[in-house]
């Protein structure tokens, strides 16, 4: 099997290089190891020292995000035949000797998506917060992973870890729109196609004072979260997202008609209650609008999914799987 490693990097060349040569040269299963650097318009020499330690460099001197340059790199790993993609961090947050640990779910057979989990003790199995990470990071990552266990039906510890291992049928069935960030959305598509999905608890070093590519501030980085999540619903649980939100207007707009209908039925008049009823019907309306979308949201849902086995279809003809000898 062929292994594809990649590194998603801007301004890393403090790290990079230590990081290439702590990956391991024989993983159990795997006959090619190929390590590729993908650069986000770095400032300083990351690009220089990757290839010094000999990793094949993607660099066009612009900064195009996160979410961009994992679709290049999905990209690439089909391009070159990959038959497992692990995406790693060029910061040393992670340990490239924990690589093993992805990629064996995999060559076994047992899974399709592997991804670190970060918020369970490798040695106790304890759910804790990593040393030093920020707390308003912490949470809103568990409510994602919250949302995106009961959207799928699945429970999981940590969706937005950018250490994982896809095999080439997650990869094949990847189609990542976001502009900022891949992570949650990956996690999420592979989820609601049900794709076998393994956690493993790995370790992770927050350096203090090290500021994040990704997360530039707390409250950004939760309102960041809090919209995916909405966006979540929205898109893969429509009826649910418009039901719930119609509810709310509902609950408040029926009693106001029955109120004004019973005061009608027993005087005759509508006054002094009038505005009661039009809030009533203004609100009930609202409702009956807000389910009506979630009934067309639901059938572009159904088209949706008939596009994208198609889109999966048209990459698996553009970059076919290598034939066995």
């Amino acid at each position: 099997m062929k292994l594809v490693i990649v590194s998603i990097c801007k301004d890393e060349a403090e790290t990079i290089g230590t990081l290439l040569d702590q990956i391991p040269k024989n993983i159990p299963g795997i006959s090619v190891i190929e390590t590729w650097v993908i650069d986000d318009g770095s400032k300083d020499n990351t690009s220089d020292i990757a290839k010094q330690h000999g990793a094949h460099v993607v660099s066009d001197g612009m900064t195009k995000k996160l979410a961009f340059r994992f679709r290049e790199a999905v990209d690439m790993a089909l391009r070159q035949e990959a038959d497992i993609l692990v995406n790693i961090d060029g910061d040393l947050q992670f340990s490239p000797a924990d690589i093993p640990k992805l990629v064996a779910p995999i060559v076994s057979d047992k899974a399709d998506f592997v991804a670190a989990d970060r918020f369970t003790n490798p040695k106790t199995n304890i759910s804790e917060c990593p040393k030093n990470m920020p707390k308003g990071k912490y949470y809103g990552n568990k409510a994602g992973t919250w949302v995106t266990g009961k959207l799928s039906g699945q429970k999981f510890s940590d969706v937005t870890c950018g250490f994982r291992a896809y095999n080439r049928k997650a990869l094949l069935s990847l189609n990542i729109n976001g502009t900022h960030t891949y992570t949650q959305e990956t996690f999420q598509v592979l989820a609601m196609k049900r794709l076998r999905i393994k956690a493993i608890p790995v370790k992770v070093t927050y350096y203090p004072g090290r500021k994040s590519r990704v997360v530039t501030s707390i409250p950004s980085y939760v309102a960041t979260s809090a919209m995916n999540i909405l966006r979540s619903y929205r898109d893969f649980a429509p009826l649910r997202f418009f039901g719930w939100l119609g509810l709310v207007p509902a609950i408040i707009g029926v009693p106001c008609i029955a109120f004004i209908s019973v005061y009608w039925i027993n005087t005759g008049e509508l006054s002094p209650y009038k505005f009661v009823g039009f809030l009533g019907l203004y609100l009930v309306t609202v409702s009956l609008v807000l389910w009506a979308l979630g009934l067309l949201a639901d059938m572009q849902v159904r088209l949706l999914n008939n596009q994208e086995k198609m889109y999966e279809i048209l990459k698996d003809n553009t970059w076919p799987a290598k034939k066995k000898k």
